[in-house]
């Protein structure tokens, strides 16, 4: 498929994916998430509505970077939950979240993707030449990757290329998304023949295959904070809060991939 094309295509995915101002409505929580977590918290948000009575919370989906500069507009969000620290220190900088309600949440990993039906290797261990590794492997096309300067996944794994000594070889032949699920997605189509995403993502979508996980020590460690919004007026936010650090949650944090950094709050 011509270059022209790949361009498009992008663009029309970043389109598709990207954050929009959530206006408020009335009723209900208003979580702002980050897109790694979509299959877990649709999940979570689900079960707890049906076992509470409660409304079904409204999430929001998008990279780190824009929630956390939506909420600093003014976005009626009641809970925010980060895919790195640096974005919720970030608002909580600008005193936009209640201090003490603020926890470390989740882990992750991450790793290198191809389509399913792809037959690449890449050996991502010290002393390999991974940026001619990785060239070889894309046959001239890009590696995708959530946007390199701002988003948690994206930065998580420049990091891990220039650890790696890749990244000067790389640079030039990323094609740079507007989250990690569309980094994902250009994967997923055979649009990229080689992706960096989270191994919660991979997981999660059967159109792709791990070719390889980057190792511990290749990245700062991946961490999902949580807060409540200070501004957040929903009665819900308080016991949804709670039961994202219960045990219910827990269990399908664990079963999509996610290392859980608390304990159980409760049984909730």
């Amino acid at each position: 498929m011509s270059m022209k094309r790949r361009k498009w295509l992008a663009l029309g995915l970043m389109s598709i994916l990207a954050p929009t101002m959530v206006q408020a409505q009335g009723g209900g929580l208003l979580l702002f998430a980050a897109a790694s977590l979509k299959n877990a918290l649709d999940e979570i948000a689900s079960a707890w509505a049906r076992d509470t009575g409660r409304p079904m919370p409204r999430i929001s989906y998008a990279a780190s970077s824009a929630l956390a500069r939506q909420i600093e507009q003014g976005a009626p969000a009641d809970i925010f939950l980060s895919a790195d620290l640096d974005w919720m220190d970030y608002i909580a900088a600008r005193n936009l979240i209640l201090a003490e309600t603020r926890t470390n949440l989740l882990g992750n990993k991450i790793v290198l993707i191809a389509p399913r039906d792809s037959h690449a290797t890449v050996d991502l261990k010290a002393g390999v030449d991974l940026a001619e590794a990785l060239t070889n492997a894309l046959k001239g096309g890009r590696l995708a990757m959530a946007n390199v300067d701002a988003v948690p996944a994206g930065k998580y794994g420049k990091a891990a290329l220039e650890k790696l000594g890749a990244w000067n070889g790389m640079k030039h032949r990323v094609a740079q998304a507007e989250n990690v699920r569309a980094a994902l997605l250009l994967v997923a189509r055979g649009e990229a023949p080689l992706g960096i995403v989270y191994s919660t993502d991979a997981a999660a979508e059967p159109a792709v295959r791990i070719v390889a996980a980057f190792p511990d020590g290749s990245h700062p460690p991946i961490v999902y904070p949580v807060a409540r919004i200070r501004d957040s007026r929903s009665a819900d936010a308080k016991p949804f809060l709670d039961h994202l650090r219960g045990a219910k949650a827990r269990a399908v944090f664990e079963k999509q991939g996610f290392s859980v950094l608390v304990r159980s709050a409760s049984s909730t």
